[in-house]
């Protein structure tokens, strides 16, 4: 039996930098990590958390069923090359061009009652993320005035 796995913690260590977006905490890593600051030293918290559902077009049965016919006919195509390349010659060449067909028509039929499924209850498409309102950069304490200090030279550089 394998141990359970640790429950997550907040880390701990004093606090070097605090920067709007993730890209500026992370730049500030790796500024550490290229002047050879030992960065396992370093933790990137995000604080202030939200969801995000970045909406990004109407979904319509005609979309999810073509999106769904040319994943099938996609791995129709696969299966019939693979086994009309290792069938032997009795194999038909057309094997790929059948299974993509009925591997689209598959895909359609799954597209349609997966759409049927929701009732109309989620007709868009969207990305979904967390962000965070600010994230900082901390360090353990031992080390900690180094890294400020090298910080310190990037946003002289930057500012």
């Amino acid at each position: 039996m394998t141990p359970p796995l640790p429950l997550p913690e907040l880390p701990s260590g004093m606090p070097i930098g605090t920067y709007p977006t993730y890209a500026k905490a992370q730049e500030a890593v790796d500024y550490l990590s290229d002047h050879e600051f030992a960065v396992e030293n370093v933790t990137i918290v995000g604080t202030d958390l939200r969801l995000v559902e970045q909406v990004t077009g109407r979904l319509t049965r005609g979309k999810v069923i073509g999106a769904a016919a040319l994943t099938g006919a996609i791995w129709g195509l696969f299966i019939g090359t693979v086994v009309m390349l290792f069938g032997g010659s009795e194999v038909s060449l057309l094997l790929p061009l059948l299974t993509a067909l009925v591997g689209a028509a598959f895909g359609a039929a799954s597209g349609w009652a997966a759409y049927a499924a929701t009732g109309g209850k989620r007709d868009f498409t969207s990305n979904t993320g967390v962000v965070a309102r600010s994230y900082e950069v901390v360090c353990k304490a031992a080390v900690a005035e180094d890294a400020r200090n090298l910080l310190g030279h990037l946003a002289l550089r930057d500012g």
